[in-house]
């Protein structure tokens, strides 16, 4: 152990941190160039633990505009998944890509990449034209990578030219024990958080702040009624408390009887468990099964939906788009099951409603969401964690959907519970609600 490390874990500091030699080497969890191959087209099952890989990699130059962090914890999400399958399209293309900006930018393009787009940790070193950050800091991180200097994306981050994922469509991401970020990702850990329930939150939650309340997204306002698909997941579970926390009424759509206490007790009375749906001849593609589930959704909230929360894609969109009531939107940021949609444009266009293409979150959203969740209002929706020398396994359990929430790593953190600095918020908010999905 380096001894950068380990006066990390000694909350060291800063300016003991700032001291301290730099490894040349750090321990990531990667993906290999060599093994784009290795899973056929035809492969129904292409499993990610032999594709993730961990061990040492070299430690990157760190630019100007950007830091080094110890990470404490990070998370797994679906984009890790789609890394580690090489599906829909190798991540090493977006490598390529952003290398080919210029010297500096050719250090992304090697042939490993650092995967994990979620990341809590510390800062250890800030780049020359580093002014709001410094050694000792205790930071989250947005995975919205862009310059910030591109015109196109002044009123709205998101439409910038530049714009990237990271830790998907750059390299050096958070399942590591060093991360390099740039300084316009960085945000304040919740002070009454562990690391890994910090690390759990920004992508989906943001993702959901974005969607749902964001004048970019269905601009959701008190008393509509909102149906959310996959409730029960990491980005579903930000989108229920979400629209709870905004006055609106949310309606869970959830895959097994088992989750429909957690999403019960999250505080959605309205919970609807789709297998009876899917598993019924012709499943989602028979009009007269929509007709049950419109009827379902009635008999619970009395109305149809005005928004429905899109992220599955294929399986569900076509539902979506008719379940959505007279003038309603349909939010998407995923197609987790597919990415051909395959819906009746008659519902769209004859009851006027719209489609609304959503994609992480502009800086002013990330802050926002990362407010909720530092003033309590929200809580985050981990359920497990694993070592980082697990991370295949991890992206395993969130390919199979193992788990409800979001799977956790533990990077630099050598057990769960550290990291609080708040404990008189994080009483008043209660262990109880910030392991709901834990317990369940």
């Amino acid at each position: 152990m380096s001894e950068l490390i380990e006066a990390v874990l000694a909350d060291a500091p800063g300016e003991r941190l700032a001291g301290l030699p730099v490894p040349d080497r750090y321990r990531a969890a990667y993906i290999r160039k060599q093994d784009v191959s290795m899973f056929g087209a035809d492969e129904q099952d292409p499993d990610v633990r032999r594709s993730v890989h961990v061990g040492e990699v070299a430690m990157p130059e760190l630019a100007p505009d950007e830091v080094l962090m110890a990470v404490m914890a990070s998370a797994v999400n679906f984009n890790t998944v789609w890394s580690a399958t090489f599906r829909p399209v190798p991540t090493f293309a977006f490598l390529e890509r952003i290398g080919r900006q210029s010297a500096r930018a050719a250090r992304h393009d090697r042939p490993e990449q650092v995967i994990g787009s979620d990341a809590s940790g510390v800062i250890v070193r800030t780049g020359a034209a580093v002014e709001n950050w410094v050694p000792g800091d205790r930071v989250v991180v947005s995975p919205t990578y862009t310059s910030g200097q591109v015109t196109s994306g002044s009123g709205d981050g998101m439409i910038a030219d530049d714009i990237l994922a990271w830790g998907y469509e750059t390299n050096f991401g958070g399942m590591a024990d060093f991360a390099v970020v740039k300084a316009n990702q960085l945000l304040r850990k919740p002070a009454h958080l562990t690391w890994e329930e910090s690390a759990a939150n920004m992508l989906c939650g943001m993702t959901a702040y974005r969607m749902l309340v964001s004048p970019n997204g269905a601009r959701m306002k008190q008393g509509d009624i909102v149906l959310i698909w996959g409730a029960a997941g990491g980005l579903g579970g930000y989108a229920v408390q979400m629209v709870k926390n905004g006055g609106g009424i949310p309606v869970a759509m959830v895959g097994s009887e088992e989750r429909v206490g957690l999403l019960r007790e999250l505080g959605c009375e309205a919970v609807i468990n789709r297998q009876e749906f899917m598993n019924a001849p012709g499943g989602l593609k028979n009009p007269k099964v929509l007709r049950r589930m419109g009827e379902a959704i009635r008999g619970l909230v009395g109305e149809d939906p005005h928004i429905v929360f899109e992220h599955t894609g294929q399986e569900t969109f076509g539902a979506s788009v008719y379940l959505a009531r007279r003038g309603g939107t349909v939010v998407t940021c995923g197609s987790s099951s597919g990415y051909q949609h395959d819906y009746d444009n008659r519902y769209l266009w004859m009851k006027v409603k719209r489609i609304v293409g959503s994609h992480g979150a502009n800086t002013a959203e990330a802050h926002e969401a990362n407010r909720l969740l530092s003033l309590g209002m929200i809580v985050p929706t981990l359920s497990v964690t694993y070592p980082l020398t697990e991370a295949g396994e991890a992206t395993r359990a969130v390919q199979l959907g193992r788990h409800a929430g979001k799977v956790g790593i533990r990077c630099l953190a050598p057990k769960d519970g550290l990291g609080v600095e708040d404990p008189a918020l994080r009483a008043r908010v209660g262990e109880r609600r910030l392991g709901l999905f834990r317990t369940h």
